[in-house]
């Protein structure tokens, strides 16, 4: 039995990435987003099951088909270059810029300035490829390049990286060093998490290593970390890494304990320099050495933008302003914002309800949540925010992907899932809600999850009382 849920598994995993990989091969987010988005349906329904199958798996063999079928998984999106997404093209400009000794912050990239900089492969001139979708005309040609008018928008570890990958790759390289990249970042999220989670407990049996799987599995990492090779990724390793350091070794009070909340701290900042989204877990960590945890945080932050902010002409911030207006989160009538509030909420009610339940969810986690698992609190919070902002970039929700796969609570992956319906089945259907469809079927599945889990809590708990020896009484 054990060995055919084994095989069972590993079968499911061979279909997920062969669907995978004919999902990155379908070149169809312009010309075809209809028949992408039945790909992606087909990917998440066999992620489904590989998953449900993983638990009939032996323990002892689950740590090992997870970290084989994740790097399986991951590799399929090396095959093709970036299907849905042109912001790895701006990675590689801003890596190229920097390797110039030019701060990326002080030039929007169709400034004459960086004229010298434009290789043909990011700039091209040939009237047949910029006709192409997502070629911006530029000066007599075009770019692969979006946004060419606007400053860089990312943070100084994220540029940091850029740099590292343009110095360490040859120029024929392209863009395919990024997707390796993104796939070296997704496996190592993968082993982070499995020793994360294989842990022992107070009890002394190890931990269950299959939460794992929704991270290694998720069909938005080969897509979004490795295809489109989102820096998102990299922010995400180093707050799980900061996680992981902040939850070992819950001693006394000590200074090794005050050495590991230091660590864990910085992790998080830099993960926070990489895009501004891990600031969310930060209320879920302040339980324990909360002083300790913020100075280091801000501290990493502060050091990795000094030396852009003293090489640099132009804010640092660059095009981060502009940005937030043109997603439309200060107008909650543009491009599908706040779309479950506004089904009962007066379109200007939307932005100062979302901030209030945000900060009351803010103040639960700070004061109910547990500090040895953090992550069940920053889940909770960034889940919250997704369903209350209903953000339309599938890449948006790596992190809270890889929460998930540390708290157990699978059915936030449904708000994984709103996301890439909003980004490419939005496409297919113009006039359809698809914002609005995606994030309430979401919603619906983490509120049945959660009644469902309450449920059975008082069973659990009968369950534990009665495995107690006579006389003995736990808290």
């Amino acid at each position: 039995m054990t060995h055919g849920s084994t095989v069972r598994t590993a079968a499911l995993l061979a279909a997920l990435s062969a669907v995978l990989a004919l999902t990155v091969l379908h070149d169809g987010y312009n010309t075809d987003p209809g028949g992408l988005s039945w790909w992606y349906a087909a990917s998440w329904l066999l992620f489904g099951a590989a998953a449900w199958s993983l638990r009939k798996v032996p323990v002892r063999r689950q740590a090992a088909l997870i970290v084989a079928g994740g790097i399986a998984i991951a590799s399929t999106g090396l095959l093709a270059p970036p299907r849905t997404s042109t912001d790895s093209y701006r990675y590689a400009w801003d890596g190229r810029v920097q390797a110039a000794g030019i701060s990326p912050y002080d030039h929007a990239p169709r400034d004459r300035e960086l004229a010298q900089l434009r290789d043909p492969w990011l700039f091209p001139t040939d009237p047949a490829q910029c006709a192409l979708p997502d070629h911006a005309r530029v000066d007599g040609g075009c770019t692969r390049l979006n946004r060419p008018s606007v400053h860089t928008i990312y943070p100084p570890v994220a540029e940091a990286y850029f740099l590292v990958v343009n110095e360490i790759s040859p120029g024929s390289a392209r863009i395919k060093p990024l997707q390796i990249g993104g796939a070296l970042c997704a496996v190592g999220t993968t082993l982070v998490l499995v020793r994360l989670l294989r842990r022992r407990g107070p009890d002394g049996a190890p931990g269950r290593v299959s939460g794992a799987a929704y991270w290694a599995w998720c069909p938005a990492l080969p897509v979004e970390a490795v295809n489109n090779a989102h820096v998102d990724l990299l922010a995400v390793l180093l707050t799980v890494a900061g996680l992981g350091a902040l939850t070992t070794g819950h001693g006394p009070e000590s200074a090794i304990s005050r050495v590991r909340a230091a660590l864990g701290g910085a992790l998080i900042g830099a993960g926070v320099a990489v895009k501004m989204l891990p600031a969310v877990v930060l209320p879920a960590v302040l339980r324990r050495r909360p002083v300790t945890v913020l100075l280091s945080t801000a501290a990493l932050i502060a050091l990795s933008y000094l030396p852009y902010v003293l090489a640099s002409h132009s804010s640092v911030f660059g095009y981060l302003g502009g940005y937030t207006e043109e997603e439309g989160y200060d107008d909650p009538d543009a491009r599908g914002r706040f779309a479950l509030l506004r089904l009962a909420l007066p379109a200007s009610w939307s932005l100062p309800v979302a901030l209030i339940v945000l900060c009351a969810v803010t103040v639960y986690v700070l004061r109910r949540g547990r500090p040895e698992r953090p992550w069940s609190g920053a889940l909770l919070l960034l889940g919250s925010a997704f369903l209350l902002l209903t953000p339309g970039y599938s890449w948006y929700a790596l992190l809270l992907v890889a929460l998930v796969a540390l708290d157990g609570r699978w059915e936030w992956l449904t708000v994984a899932a709103a996301g890439a319906a909003c980004y490419v089945t939005a496409r297919a259907a113009p006039g359809f809600p698809v914002a609005t469809t995606a994030y309430a079927v979401a919603a619906g599945a983490v509120l049945a999850g959660s009644l469902l889990r309450l449920r059975r809590r008082p069973e659990c708990d009968a369950g534990q009382a009665e495995a107690l020896p006579q006389g003995r009484v736990t808290v």
